[in-house]
């Protein structure tokens, strides 16, 4: 039996996770701090280029600052028997691509709830300055306690290094889930990370892809040029709002999209809660639907009943926003201000002040007077 590869005399593989184009990722255990890791080993081509070595040194810098929930954590990274590597936090779950080939397709409000966690964790990379580049379901983890994780921000770029006029012949991302100016060679944006999380959303709802062709080329080209056709194609029974919102983050111009995967989180967690509020009300759970038509007999030793007035409308006593979407909403609830908060140090320091001028009024009179 051969022995365990160490790197750095500190992380000790384990068993293969998966392998990609790019990457072999494996669980490690960390022999200093005690404790199972992932680690993405990358191929021996890309680890000989120096070049590749300094951009894959900045970009894990840049990942390693980002500390967030929805993010994978990345803990270190290194080199050593010619190869680069980046150790990762180890998440117990499944990639989504995995639970989507197995189901299909995810109820609407799973896909809404997990399309609103993987918006937490882009958008706080957002708010950093730094684009992932490469989003789709394989990239993001699913734990048992239905907790989304974005992972490999390995080939994230800084804003501030990407020049709006940059053109290259190298695409970052998938072909399936790229942003028509990634397929172009442009450079990409929070707008283009908006994009591919609209495809894996539309993926989630339908079961399907908006675009498929059988090469690279034609999948680019789809993605410029064609218009993605409804999600109400393959689900009718999918409310307006939703496809809208599916429709809308799949423009071809970033500037139709929302501009960052915070917009994006926001405007689906404001829809979810109007549709909901919406489906509540229905003639089986309406107080007047329950009113019998039979005629009432008076009771004559019973004292009239006093009026009462209430609102409206009022939900009925068993509604409860469903958990999925509760349990992840709040990153992005903003608390509602009360109107009727006042800030009486503020009305202080007014009258205070409307006294002070008040008060020089009789002294320029007198000033007036005097020199009259």
């Amino acid at each position: 039996m051969s022995e365990p590869i160490v790197l750095n005399n500190r992380y000790q593989l384990q068993e293969p996770l998966g392998t990609g184009g790019m990457a072999m990722v494996y669980r490690a255990h960390d022999l200093m701090l005690e404790r199972d890791v992932a680690i993405k080993i990358l191929r021996e081509d890309y680890s000989k280029d120096p070049a590749f070595r300094e951009r894959f040194r900045q970009e894990a810098k840049a990942a390693a600052n980002l500390s967030h929930p929805n993010i994978v954590t990345v803990h270190d990274f290194g080199y050593d028997t010619g190869r680069l590597f980046i150790v990762m936090e180890h998440i117990p779950g499944t990639d989504l691509k995995t639970i989507l080939q197995r189901r299909g397709r995810f109820q609407t409000e799973e896909a809404i709830s997990l399309i609103i966690q993987s918006c937490a964790g882009v958008g706080y990379a957002h708010r950093v300055g730094l684009v992932h580049c490469d989003i789709k379901p394989q990239n993001m983890l699913i734990t048992p306690d239905k907790r989304l994780k974005v992972t490999d921000f390995g080939i994230a770029r800084a804003l501030s290094s990407i020049k709006p006029e940059e053109k290259t012949d190298v695409v970052w991302g998938s072909p399936q889930y790229f942003s028509p100016e990634q397929a172009a060679g442009l450079a990409p944006s929070p707008a283009s990370d908006v994009y591919s999380l609209g495809v894996v959303f539309y993926e989630m709802l339908t079961g399907r892809l908006p675009f498929a062709a059988n090469s690279a080329e034609e999948l680019a080209r789809m993605h410029r040029e064609d218009p993605p056709p409804s999600p109400r194609n393959f689900i009718p029974t999918l409310p307006a709002p939703l496809e809208q919102i599916a429709i809308k983050v799949l423009s071809k111009e970033p500037s139709a999209r929302y501009r960052t995967a915070d917009q994006f989180g926001r405007v689906l967690v404001n829809v979810t809660k109007q549709i909901n509020a919406a489906t509540t009300v229905t003639p089986s759970s309406h107080p007047a639907s329950q009113i019998s038509t039979a005629p009432r007999v008076p009771n004559q030793n019973q004292a009239p009943a006093k009026p009462q007035f209430r609102n409206s409308f009022r939900p009925p006593s068993n509604y409860s926003q469903p958990a999925p979407i509760r349990q992840y909403v709040s990153s992005y609830t903003q608390e509602e201000e009360n109107p009727l908060d006042i800030d009486w140090t503020t009305i202080a320091l007014g009258l205070a002040a409307l006294i002070a001028v008040g008060g020089l009024v009789p002294f320029w009179m007198w000033i007036y007077f005097l020199y009259q």
